[in-house]
């Protein structure tokens, strides 16, 4: 049996596990259950399908989406990887075929959809070895998640009817209270949490305020003229929106399609299909376009308007950058989306979730300091420094010491013992003797009227800002109540200074950003006797290898990226091998991929050398 870092690099051409991967993967090995949270784009699928070609039998993945697993398969079939799906999109024959592979022993991994799983418990999966269960978006079995799906709750039967078998559940996107309903709904045994850095640094972050429909328009038009030939997808959160936005890109000679519920089935498909095959750049969708797009050479996300939840949105601008390459996203965000999300949320049967997540959504939007510290800190990740790669870092406010500031606000909070909400802070802070203040008796603490001479208005921008550099966390699940983080204990405590920002209001501005030029890390290649350079990257001989790439993805079938990612294009762009061996050592090219496409790659580098 191979060695799982022998595995990594003969299937997929990596020579290093990323961070937490390997334990993850020996953990699963060892039997043991586990949750992984990790971004999108972070590696979540290695964590399970490295450990289902190492260990003896066949791992269940369950998946949500057909065209998901789809997806997955495909990739995993380019890699010379035996895969397949069992879903409702398979005729007989198919079926017949992938349940006779899975009886003999031949696939190392088969998808199916919870649904599905219920359906062959008794039958299919427990007649074969079932090395493994992955679930993958595992946020949809929590009532909290922002995707919830009722089929999945009766996944918990997995640990009742397969003892010896691991668990694990994956998910990107999952705040703590989902964390724990996870574990509680799938009653995982002793499992493991790994908990991945959320950080996607490829991922530049900008928001937008306050634009009419026509400067929507014209921002959109320039920023797809600095995105030339680079697919992006435009969220919407109305169908009438998705339709007018992809008519005014078609009317610009923008290769665009619609995307939404509304479509009938045939032509959600050929719009997807379209994207994935790079025949069209931009496909215009509502949140419908979601968890079935796997494609890894997406480089930009526009919402044209305010996602629901900072979990929708990370989710949705993670599938920009998924091959590690920069990629840029840009929120745009006026208050008639607050109305009608407001208006979603109050018809919702999760009414006072719904109305807590959007709060937090709108506070990104509003936000004057750094967008990623904001999307870190809301999953649980601390971090002291700015990020340098968002609209907020690139034209940063005036800053100030609001130590002391902040340090009033946290003696409130701690004086309260924790279980108060943010307007009784600004209620004690201001000294104003409210129904709460007086029932709690909160008028009689010190913090009582220590910040009179800050407006209401003002010391709901700072607590914002404390919220959204992690000194304080709100727990919806205990009725909204305000907590301090262990940073926060730090500022208080005074081992820690704090610099906010100077409160302006009137900040505006309509012109798509200059496209920042960041720069991809090449791993070198290292051949015994032959030393190798760095290189510099040949923009127009990438050019020339995106073309084959389409060219023999389009005689295949498959899309382009499945035949080989953006990244490795840049890599090969850059190191420029000549010899199929040399090909075969750059990061991402598997033994499968060098020697299918090795001599074909090579050939052209030769002649355009």
């Amino acid at each position: 049996m191979l060695e799982i870092d022998e595995l990594l690099r003969k299937y997929y051409g990596y020579h290093s596990f990323r961070p937490q991967q390997e334990e993850i993967i020996r953990n699963v090995m060892e039997g043991r259950d586990s949750l992984v949270l990790m971004p999108t784009g972070g590696g979540k699928s290695l964590c399970y399908q490295i450990p289902a070609l190492a260990m003896k039998g066949t791992a269940i993945v369950i998946s949500p989406l057909i065209s998901l697993m789809r997806d997955q398969v495909e990739a995993l079939q380019a890699n010379g990887i035996e895969a397949a799906a069992l879903n409702s999109g398979n005729d007989l024959t198919e079926d017949t075929i992938i349940r006779r592979k899975c009886l003999s022993g031949d696939l190392k991994l088969l998808y199916i959809s919870p649904e599905r799983l219920l359906n062959e418990t008794e039958y299919l999966l427990k007649s074969i070895k079932i090395s493994l269960f992955a679930i993958d978006e595992a946020h949809c079995i929590s009532q909290w998640g922002h995707d919830f799906r009722p089929e999945y709750t009766q996944l918990n039967i997995l640990r009742e009817q397969f003892h010896d078998v691991p668990v694990m559940a994956l998910t990107a996107t999952a705040d703590k209270v989902t964390r724990q309903d996870i574990l509680k709904q799938l009653c995982l045994r002793d499992p493991k949490v790994f908990i991945s850095s959320f950080d996607r640094p490829n991922l530049s972050l900008s928001v937008k305020r306050g634009m009419t429909a026509k400067e929507k328009q014209k921002y959109i038009f320039n920023f797809i003229r600095q995105h030339t030939e680079e697919a992006g997808i435009i969220y919407c959160l109305s169908r009438k929106n998705t339709e007018k936005v992809c008519q005014d890109l078609l009317k610009l000679g923008i290769r665009a399609a619609a995307y939404h519920a509304g479509l009938n089935t045939t032509e959600r498909n050929r719009a997807q299909e379209a994207f994935k095959q790079d025949q069209i750049q931009v496909v215009c969708a509502t949140i419908a376009f979601g968890m079935g797009i796997d494609k890894s050479n997406v480089r930009w996300i526009i919402h044209y308007n305010l996602p629901k939840s900072i979990e929708s949105f990370y989710q949705e601008i993670g599938r920009a950058g998924r091959d590690g390459a920069p990629a840029d996203t840009v929120l745009f965000y006026n208050l008639a989306d607050v109305i009608t999300l407001r208006s979603f949320a109050e018809e919702s049967g999760q009414k006072q979730v719904n109305f807590e997540k959007l709060d937090r959504m709108q506070e990104y939007a509003e936000s004057s300091v750094c967008r990623r510290r904001i999307l870190l800190n809301y999953f649980g990740e601390e971090t002291a420094c700015d990020c340098g790669n968002c609209d907020v870092c690139e034209s940063p406010p005036r800053r100030f010491d609001g130590t002391i500031i902040v340090q009033k606000a946290l003696s409130a909070v701690a004086r309260a013992e924790e279980k108060i909400r943010t307007s009784t802070i600004v209620e004690i802070l201001k000294g104003m003797p409210s129904p709460t203040v007086r029932r709690f008796h909160y008028n009689e603490l010190k913090t009582f009227g220590v910040g009179k001479d800050i407006s209401t208005q003002d010391w709901q921008d700072y607590l914002l800002q404390m919220l959204h550099m992690g000194f304080i966390e709100i727990a919806y699940d205990q009725q909204n109540v305000v907590k301090i983080t262990q940073q926060g204990w730090q500022v208080l405590h005074g081992e820690m200074k704090v610099q906010m920002a100077v409160i302006d209001r009137n900040t505006k501005e309509n012109r798509p950003r200059k496209k920042r030029d960041l720069r991809l890390e090449i791993p070198s290649i290292h051949i015994p006797g032959i030393e190798k350079p760095e290189g510099v990257e040949d923009p127009k001989l990438f050019e020339a290898l995106r073309a084959l790439r389409k060219q023999l993805a389009d005689a295949q079938g498959f899309p382009a990226y499945i035949v080989l990612s953006d990244k490795v294009l840049h890599s090969l762009a850059t190191i420029k091998p000549v010899t199929v061996e040399e090909f075969g050592m750059v990061s991402g090219i598997g033994d499968f991929k060098k020697q299918k496409y090795g001599e074909t790659f090579t050939e052209l580098i030769r002649r355009y050398k």
